[in-house]
């Protein structure tokens, strides 16, 4: 239940501090004194969007903070989410700042919107006059026929396994897409790849084979070369003859001998020069078929640099890898394909079954489901009124494949859809009846309605009021009305009143005694001029 609501700089509310009791809470007002502002700020907990333009004028933001009873399915949401919930409460706080920009807490613990919006929705249920008009969307009608049927769990596996299928479905889609797109281009993809792979390409051949051929292309030049080198380098009997008179001298020069020694030393090194020349003329191709075939290797591994528009080996190796990457892929693609398909079938059997299930849970359901909201709208005055619940095929979604259609006659004649035949205040009863269905099958503990008894009066308001009573003998109820027979019923009775402040109009909230709740459902029953008759009447209606 809530306990407690502050609200700061909201609209016409500078500060609020309230504290509210167990049971039916009725909150009355003149018209303009700010009920709806109540009810704004709290919209503001169940992730409403955020509007600075409702910030209290010279205020930087607003602040609404509520503290709610918790309970063990709460605390295993927060458990998920690891938000502490000591003293078994949960404290709710939105924070709207004039940029428009808003934050959101649990138990001061930063949080989503989505997830204050998942956790609202298990403490609160907010009726505003506008949501009559939910009576005519079909999966409002089929989520209270799934919580009269108890089928909820059902109901969510049945979500999950459509998520599921339609995320696998998507896949097989997007898999498939590829897999053609590949097999448009694999007659291509395979050419290149042989080619490539043909070329036997190997890092660093192009530059080996640019030396060769320059080397053979010149290799007239170059042997006349050897033969100039080598004929000015044949030195070999000089320098023996040189190292012999050294060696003499050295008899009676002891530094001639070093001398001797080095002369040894660079005949060897010419010698070893000769070998090395005598070596690579004899080794150097003259081969025109040589020349040949290295020329044509080139122009091979050149025009597929060209083609591909890179300047590497390495990079041409790359290509090549790119291309063995794509009809490998296609090969993997055809394998996923089939376990794709194999899986979506799966999941689509499982979701078929759940839907079915689901199906029997609501047709079973539906025509008690009827008669009992048939009743509870007949004990309101209308009499006569019949209610009929229309399960029919539709097409398959994430809530099976059932279409659901409420119908609606106010009298003995046929029933017609329910948004199309409904007064005002038939919807209204309608409604209250419902809500007070899924207050018990949900388990809400709190509810709020906003003035569901518009366009009833008399006896079907005390009636309504009647129901509402009953209602929070099992849970917290917030009633805001304008009928005198719903607001006598309360445990507890607050008024919402506007005045001036320091030249501003404000509204503030207040728990009536019992003195001041007999005057205020006087004025409710006679309007701003209260008489004794009134005073007699609110009296009388309170002792009831």
């Amino acid at each position: 239940m809530l306990r407690s609501l502050h609200v700061e700089n909201y609209v016409l509310i500078d500060s609020l501090e309230v504290q509210f009791p167990q049971g039916l809470i009725i909150i009355t007002g003149q018209t303009g004194a700010g009920k709806s502002i109540l009810l704004g700020a709290l919209s503001l907990l169940t992730g409403a969007k955020a509007d600075a333009s409702v910030i209290s004028g010279g205020a930087d933001s607003l602040i609404v903070e509520a503290v709610f009873d918790s309970s063990p399915e709460l605390e295993d949401i927060l458990e998920k989410e690891d938000i502490p919930c000591p003293d078994r409460e949960i404290i709710i706080r939105r924070v709207v700042f004039a940029s428009g920009r808003s934050r959101s807490f649990i138990n001061d613990c930063p949080v989503s919107v989505g997830l204050l919006g998942e956790l609202s929705s298990l403490l609160i249920d907010i009726h505003s006059q506008h949501q009559n008009l939910l009576l005519a969307r079909s999966d409002f009608q089929l989520g209270l026929l799934d919580s009269f049927a108890r089928c909820e769990d059902i109901a969510s596996s049945c979500r999950r396994a459509w998520a599921e299928y339609r995320s696998l479905e998507k896949e097989l889609e997007q898999a498939k897409a590829q897999l053609q797109d590949l097999q448009a281009k694999r007659d291509y993809n395979q050419a290149q790849y042989e080619q490539l792979s043909a070329a036997k390409i190997k890092v660093g051949e192009i530059e080996e084979l640019e030396l060769e051929q320059k080397s053979l292309a010149n290799a007239e030049q170059i042997k006349e070369q050897y033969a100039i080198a080598g004929g000015l380098l044949n030195l070999h009997q000089q320098l023996r003859d040189a190292q012999r008179a050294l060696e003499k001298a050295g008899r009676f020069v002891p530094a001639m001998q070093e001398l001797e020694s080095r002369v040894e030393s660079a005949r060897i090194e010419i010698d070893d020069i000769l070998g090395e020349i005598e070596n690579a003329d004899a080794s150097l191709d003259v081969s025109k078929e040589r020349l040949d075939a290295l020329e044509e290797r080139l122009g091979l591994l050149y025009s597929l640099e060209r083609k591909h528009n890179v300047h590497s080996e390495e990079e041409l190796l790359e290509i090549l890898q790119q291309y063995t990457d794509a009809l490998a892929r296609g090969d993997n693609l055809e394998f996923s394909i089939d376990e794709l398909e194999k899986r979506c079938l799966q999941a689509k059997d499982t979701y078929g079954k759940l839907a079915e299930e689901l199906h029997k849970a609501r047709a079973a359901a539906a025509p008690e489901l009827a008669r009992t909201l048939e009743a509870r709208i007949r004990n309101l005055e209308l009499d006569k009124a019949r209610f009929e619940v229309e399960i029919s095929k539709g097409e398959s979604s994430e809530n099976g494949y059932d279409k659901v259609c409420y119908k609606f006659s106010s009298n003995s004649g046929s029933c017609v859809e329910l948004a199309k035949c409904a007064s005002g205040g038939e919807m209204s009863r309608i409604m209250l009846c419902i809500k007070e269905l899924m207050a018990r099958y949900r388990n809400m503990p709190t509810m709020i309605f906003d003035e569901i008894d518009t366009g009833v009066s008399g006896s079907v308001a005390h009636k309504m009021g009647k129901m509402i009573c009953d209602m929070g003998a099992y849970m917290q109820v917030f009633a805001i009305t304008h009928l005198p027979q719903v607001a006598a019923r309360g445990q507890a009775h607050f008024l919402v009143s506007k005045f001036e402040r320091n030249g501003r109009t404000v509204s503030s909230i207040s728990r009536l005694d019992s003195e001041a709740r007999i005057q205020e459902i006087a004025r409710m029953l006679s309007g701003e001029s209260i008489t004794a008759e009134s005073l007699a009447n609110a009296k009388s209606l309170l002792e009831q």
